[in-house]
């Protein structure tokens, strides 16, 4: 089905009608944290911003992470960290940091480790500043943890990049306890699985690209997000409907971000042409635990990753590359250099 490109803007409101942001004041915080800290903290979690350790991105267990970690914070300390996050994530994402980070008591637990054991730690998770905050610099901040990774760069007092952004889960569904059922990520599973059941069985063909779901997310933890040709449905090949579907979920991963970030990437994803987005699956076309699966949305500027295989297929990874900008992107580290 070809349809003409005004057509593909009358589907799009969601990309065109965003509320107005709010300053983020992300100086603000940044200095507050950073002036929070002692000196020995300070040493810990400042980095240049041209480091190659910018570049270091682990979602898994790492046991030599820089930065400083939340439970080397106190607790004033820790509200400065959470005051930052706040600059530069959702309310929604938030929660789900929080839930997420929470879950590390619960693999504990699960794993049978002893007390001092601190594999699986929710107090492991790092915040590392790169370059000096102020109004008028260009620098950035990470928040890494096991199943957290956000990539924060900033000039002139704006958010100009949050990726690599990933969000993971183990359990994808908690299955004993209090919170028997709690899905941390269930809206991105069923944003996906509603895309795919609403498409035909002509669509499927070209949507699925294999019985079998990869291993783990494509991109990985590579610099560059980088996958080759799109592959799968195309957006000129959907119905008004499935393109609408296919916006609320690139909706629901951007908005991980504050308004006023998630209105430029969404822009930026809108000037590139809504009509070269992809959607490709692979793997069980119903959810469940026990049945492996895994979902991409490709573009020019983007890359969403959503995969559900390891631990029997419970335990999700999620990820937004964004092409352009990831770790701030090349144009950034140049008006950096330039300044120095």
């Amino acid at each position: 089905m070809t349809i003409k490109p005004l057509c593909l803007l009358c589907t799009t409101a969601i990309f065109l009608f965003l509320p107005k942001a709010e300053s983020q004041d992300i100086v603000e915080a940044a200095v507050k944290f950073m002036k929070s800290l002692d000196s020995a903290q300070h040493a810990q979690a400042l980095y240049p911003f041209d480091t190659d350790e910018r570049y270091t991105y682990h979602y898994f267990p790492v046991d030599n992470r820089k930065g400083i970690a939340m439970d080397k914070l106190n607790q004033s300390q820790k509200q400065a960290a959470m005051d930052l996050m706040k600059t530069s994530l959702s309310e929604q994402a938030l929660k789900k940091v929080r839930a997420i980070m929470n879950l590390e008591i619960l693999l504990k637990a699960i794993e049978k480790r002893k007390p001092d054991d601190h594999f699986r730690d929710p107090g492991k998770y790092f915040f590392t500043i790169f370059g000096m905050p102020a109004a008028h610099s260009v620098w950035g901040w990470r928040l890494e943890g096991h199943h957290v990774y956000f990539s924060f760069s900033a000039e002139e007092n704006k958010l100009v990049s949050g990726t690599p952004g990933f969000l993971g889960t183990n359990p994808a569904v908690i299955q004993d306890g209090p919170d028997k059922g709690m899905e941390i990520l269930k809206d991105e599973r069923e944003a996906g699985f509603g895309l795919l059941h609403a498409l035909s069985t002509e669509e499927l063909r070209k949507a699925i690209l294999d019985s079998v779901a990869p291993a783990d997310i494509i991109t990985g933890t590579v610099r560059k997000a980088m996958i080759g040709n799109p592959s799968g449905l195309r957006f000129t090949e959907m119905t008004s409907g499935q393109q609408t579907m296919l916006l609320d979920i690139i909706s629901l991963y951007v908005h991980r971000f504050t308004k006023l970030f998630a209105e430029d990437m969404l822009k930026q994803i809108q000037g590139a042409g809504i009509e070269n987005l992809w959607f490709a699956w692979s793997g069980y076309q119903q959810p469940g635990i026990g049945r492996p699966h895994y979902y991409r949305i490709q573009g020019p500027t983007i890359v969403i990753e959503y995969d559900n295989t390891q631990n029997n297929a419970n335990h999700v990874h999620t990820v937004v590359r964004d092409l352009q900008h990831d770790f701030g992107g090349d144009i950034l580290l140049e008006h950096y250099k330039a300044s120095h």
